[in-house]
């Protein structure tokens, strides 16, 4: 069964809680948060954590937390923290952030976000362990609800980033059209199997949804948030029931085990619409 979820939308912060509250009364499975540095959305941590409060069924999700923007030491503390006061609800999508002027603002070096990211994987996992930081210095806890820490699902296009999943994640986060994601999910299965590991990677797809009278409103959203960069995410935009449904079939038939929908338009009446179209019941 392929679950679908809520990509929340950053144009009103103070809504969130609202968004969250009435999705946890529905079947929607997870509640998930995108990350920028330079722009005008809302810290993702700070802001699931206060939705994981609100809260006390639905999963909290960063889809995908720019690590390599970030104090390695901090970043597994608050993953951890988040992990552990949810109740093991929060997964930790990570990415490496294209944009160079958040790399700008974060004093990082954009040419070596790939390495950045995999060193803070292998410290992060060792923070979450339970084991000492180094010789002189001990544990640094708090030991996170999931044994080994949170549910890491890593973002990527090119092959060397997507066998990030199998060295150090749990699962994959596509936000790639249906066109392109069976080759994407394909490759993380193949690099999964290779890695020696069990079971099979945890596939997540992403698409963007405006139902109602929302969709000018999330044109303008998208158009803001991409800026040249916008016309493959408008030209993909779903803007009907008939066109959710086949989206959401055709991502199931390729595999994923959860399709995050993500809404680009703050206005919540769109919620039970969306609901409505996926079929499922959601009590609002």
């Amino acid at each position: 069964m392929t679950n679908t979820g809520l990509g929340l939308p950053i144009a009103d912060p103070e809504s969130l809680l609202t968004w969250a509250r009435l999705a946890d009364e529905g079947p929607f499975s997870t509640l998930g948060l995108l990350d920028r540095l330079v722009y005008d959305n809302p810290e993702p941590l700070v802001t699931l954590a206060a939705i994981a409060g609100a809260t006390t069924r639905i999963r909290v999700q960063t889809e995908v937390l720019l690590a390599p923007l970030r104090s390695t030491v901090l970043l597994a503390k608050q993953a951890a923290t988040l992990d552990r006061i949810s109740g093991g609800r929060f997964t930790l999508g990570l990415g490496v952030g294209g944009r160079i002027d958040d790399h700008l603002a974060a004093g990082t070096d954009i040419r070596t976000r790939g390495r950045r990211l995999d060193e803070q994987m292998s410290e992060m996992r060792r923070i979450w362990s339970g084991s000492a930081w180094n010789a002189e210095v001990g544990p640094i806890g708090p030991k996170p609800f999931r044994a080994g820490g949170p549910e890491v699902l890593f973002g990527a296009f090119r092959d060397r980033a997507l066998a990030r999943v199998a060295q150090w994640g749990d699962g994959f986060l596509s936000a790639a059209p249906v066109e392109w994601c069976g080759r994407l999910f394909d490759t993380v299965r193949e690099s999964w199997a290779a890695a020696g590991r069990l079971g099979a990677p945890r596939l997540v797809a992403q698409v963007n949804v405006a139902l109602g009278h929302t969709v000018d409103d999330a044109r303008r959203n998208i158009a803001d948030y991409y800026g040249q960069d916008a016309r493959w995410a408008l030209d993909r935009l779903v803007t009907n029931s008939r066109q959710l449904r086949d989206t959401v079939a055709a991502f199931a038939d390729l595999g994923a085990d959860e399709v995050m929908l993500y809404c680009w338009s703050p206005d919540i009446s769109q919620l039970g619409i969306i609901a409505e179209a996926c079929a499922v019941k959601n009590g609002i």
